[in-house]
């Protein structure tokens, strides 16, 4: 909506009406006040241009009546942590601004409903797609609750997480001791409800686990609480006052000439990651020492495309599976309010132990409690708990997943699994769906978990970046232009080569021209208000009339309008994605901050 500029109509179809504009992660019912995010307030914009915007609505926007006393007259800030649950009226509140502010005949249509089906269909020659939905309710003026089709000129699948059966719970996941899912109302009644005295297991390690295993120290547990993972690992702490930095540190020496085995790969990387360690300490000494190893993560991200590439398959699937919990932990941090309370309490002879080792099985005993089998490096052994808490177990694997729509899609060969890592579905670069041929098979777009494998393959981002808000973005941003460019009468695509020529010109005044250009319309996407969208829009029209003037006085054919705004477009885009910078960086580097130039 804030991209358009012809009449679109926006349908979004939401199979759970309490995930709307929230999501599992978000939706108020299922995260308690003490459930925060992970990282910096500061880092939760929905626009990367626009960095403060979250912090800002927190503090000047947001309706505070019903928060409770910590929060209500809590200053958020940058460096500082936001409840959870916080997020779903931001989004909201964020989602009907945009349709307020859109262009004439662009409108947003809400449906509670699951959609359990996608057909390519073709009229006229156009690419369409014939979305089947369970519908629960609507807000389509005159429609009945029951089945529907929507015909679609395209489908952007955003379906989130996907849910991994559970062998080893197989007969307690109805057990009143037993909360499967730990994010809803029914989840959190249970932990909050529990004797404070109780033995508690909670299955995980990580930040799932140690929401949980905080909630209930914050509320007065005294009982032991078990965590327990086959790794053992447990989130680092952002520093106090932390911000985010973008480090250029030396390209890691990963490969030979050859691939050389999982072995030698391993011991290469530990022996880069010392190097990248000692080097970081030379260079950069004030980098605090617990987030080392996201700057050394970050800066590895464009170099490993290239490494993974000579891993086979199958090796780089048993690596993924081995080392995706260390790659995670070393890859993001946790602020301080999430980690403190089990930390402390995980100190020795605390209420908090550790537990490394794989569930086998958990069984109900005859007194009504849950015991669970753990056997792993240590001896194995039987704890018996008052409450299991087993978190989420995300199923990666899309062959497997229970949802119905990817059932009909794989089935279908719409989509097929992600070929070298196993993880989400085969996407082309702008996030197209494609088929078993390697080609897109129907209009459809993807954003967030399902593209985890390409985010590893093709951008090397490695732990939990794959499917968390920075990628989330990314996505979002680079599927609506994509759409726009793919269905507004503005564009054409171009043939490569007068791509090539338009964004690559060996002139000096055409690379001018079109480096402004690009800025123009950065400028444009960027703004949210329509007045000054349009005023954005002008000043564009007149950069593309100069660039295709230096075009033309430096020799080259004249491009279609259609083609230069796609060039220009697609560029813009770009931009806009930069990961190499963070978005503080990002918003300076486009000039965001200056005056409009008269169009």
């Amino acid at each position: 909506m804030q991209f358009a500029r012809e009449p679109l109509q926006v349908v979004l179809i939401e199979r759970r009406p309490e995930y709307r504009s929230a999501g599992v992660a978000y939706h108020p019912s299922g995260n308690h006040w003490h459930h925060v995010f992970n990282i910096q307030a500061g880092r939760m914009s929905m626009f990367r241009e626009d960095v403060d915007d979250f912090v800002d609505w927190a503090n000047t926007e947001a309706d505070r009546t019903g928060w409770p006393p910590g929060w209500s007259g809590f200053t958020f800030t940058e460096s500082g942590p936001a409840p959870r649950r916080l997020y779903a009226d931001y989004l909201r509140a964020r989602l009907a601004e945009a349709a307020q502010e859109a262009p004439d005949g662009v409108e947003l249509l809400g449906v509670d409903g699951e959609a359990v089906d996608m057909t390519a269909r073709t009229a006229g020659g156009t690419g369409r797609v014939r979305v089947v939905v369970e519908e629960r309710s609507s807000k389509r003026p005159g429609a009945a609750p029951g089945p529907m089709t929507i015909d679609a000129d395209h489908a952007v699948l955003a379906t989130g997480l996907e849910e991994r059966k559970l062998p080893f719970a197989a007969g307690v996941e109805d057990h009143p001791c037993f909360v499967r899912h730990p994010y809803s109302e029914q989840g959190i009644e249970r932990i909050l409800g529990v004797r404070r005295d109780a033995e508690v297991a909670v299955i995980g390690t990580l930040l799932s686990a140690y929401d949980s295993a905080s909630l209930l120290l914050r509320h007065g547990h005294t009982g032991k609480i078990h965590m327990i993972s086959r790794s053992g690992l447990t989130p680092r702490t952002y520093p106090s006052g932390h911000r985010h930095h973008v480090l250029d540190l030396p390209a890691p020496r990963l490969h030979t000439d050859g691939y050389e085995g999982c072995d030698e790969l391993v011991r290469r990387f530990r022996d880069e990651w010392e190097r990248a360690c000692a080097h970081l300490a030379r260079r950069h000494p004030g980098v605090a020492p617990a987030v080392v190893s996201e700057r050394i993560a970050k800066s590895w991200e464009p170099r490993l495309p290239e490494v993974l590439a000579r891993i086979p398959s199958a090796d780089l699937r048993a690596l993924l599976d081995r080392y995706g919990s260390l790659l995670a932990t070393l890859r993001v941090s946790a602020v301080p309010y999430i980690t403190e309370f089990v930390d402390a309490a995980m100190a020795e002879g605390g209420p908090v132990a550790l537990t490394t080792g794989t569930v086998g099985g958990i069984t109900a005993t005859e007194a009504g409690t849950l015991r669970v089998a753990v056997s792993g490096p240590v001896p194995a052994r039987t704890i018996e708990a008052d409450l299991v808490i087993s978190n989420f177990g995300r199923e990666t694997d899309y062959g497997r997943v229970g949802s119905a729509l990817w059932r009909n899609l794989l089935r279908r060969g719409t989509a097929v699994p992600h070929r070298r890592t196993g993880r989400g579905v085969e996407v082309d670069g702008h996030g197209f769906l494609l088929g078993a041929a390697g080609v897109r098979t129907a209009p459809v777009t993807v954003v967030g978990c399902p593209r985890e494998g390409d985010e590893i393959t093709r951008y090397g981002r490695m732990g939990a970046f794959t499917f968390n808000l920075a990628a989330i973005k990314n996505h979002s941003v680079g599927v609506a232009a994509a759409v726009l460019r793919d269905l507004e009468s503005c564009y054409d695509e171009p043939a490569e080569t007068v791509s090539k020529a338009v964004a690559h010109g060996a002139d000096d005044e055409v690379r001018a021209a079109f480096a402004r250009a690009v800025r123009l319309d950065v400028h444009r996407m960027a703004a949210r208000r329509r007045r000054e969208r349009r005023a954005r829009a002008a000043s564009l029209a007149s950069g593309l009339r100069a660039l295709r003037g230096a075009m033309t006085a430096g020799g080259e054919a004249p491009v279609p309008d259609g083609a230069l705004r796609f060039v220009v477009n697609a560029a813009a885009t770009a931009r806009l994605n930069d990961l190499s910078v963070t978005p503080r960086e990002l918003r300076a580097l486009l000039e965001l901050d200056g005056s409009p130039e008269p169009a």
